[in-house]
């Protein structure tokens, strides 16, 4: 599918939220935006809508779209939902696996694990994250974790920043060593786990 300019424009501006470069409370200038994409308000106020869906943006009563805040509460629900909905999806993507699946995951793994700085970690995470539970071929609750992790993806960066550093995750490897075994409650646990520790 091709990509269109609103995309482009929602795919820079969510990126540069996640990032904490534009910060909580930052007006999103439909006249300014559209000036740097060089394009009509159209586009852009078909990105800022996709922003206020995945809760990244909000609109005030005559103030326009603005950055939301990060909530700590939400944070916690986003855990929890994505700890029930990433079980879900990854039991049942191990019945459905291919080695061409396998063999994506494990280039998804290594992927990340080469990353040299936080951005291009993060995103290649989320990849590896679709890579395991794209099998699970149910797009509606695909389409529903990819929106939890862009809700993540804020809070990771908001507390990990200063703290990452590059490193090989055990926990992927583990992941995708049980997903080859067909072991699902393994697969599962070791999942969950991981995705409570990033909390």
């Amino acid at each position: 599918m091709t990509a269109t300019i609103a995309d482009s424009i929602y795919d820079r501006l969510s990126q540069r939220i996640i990032t904490g470069e534009l910060p909580a409370g930052e007006k999103l200038r439909q006249d300014h935006i559209a000036r740097a994409f060089d394009t009509s308000h159209v586009p852009v106020r078909e990105a800022l809508l996709r922003l206020q869906a995945h809760g990244l943006a909000h609109s005030e009563p005559r103030r326009g779209m603005r950055v939301t805040a990060l909530d700590p509460a939400e944070v916690r629900e986003v855990i929890e939902m994505r700890v029930a909905l990433e079980s879900l999806a990854l039991q049942h993507a191990i019945q459905n696996l291919t080695p061409a699946d396998l063999k994506a995951a494990d280039k998804a793994r290594i992927a990340c694990d080469e990353a040299q700085d936080m951005p291009t970690w993060e995103t290649r995470n989320r990849a590896f994250h679709r890579a395991i539970l794209t099998p699970c071929a149910r797009p509606r609750l695909l389409h529903t974790i990819d929106d939890l992790h862009i809700a993540s993806a804020r809070h990771l960066f908001a507390h990990w920043r200063h703290r990452w550093v590059q490193r090989k995750d055990t926990d992927h490897a583990a992941i995708v060593q049980a997903m080859k075994r067909r072991d699902t409650a393994t697969a599962t646990a070791i999942l969950v786990r991981h995705i409570r520790r990033a909390s």
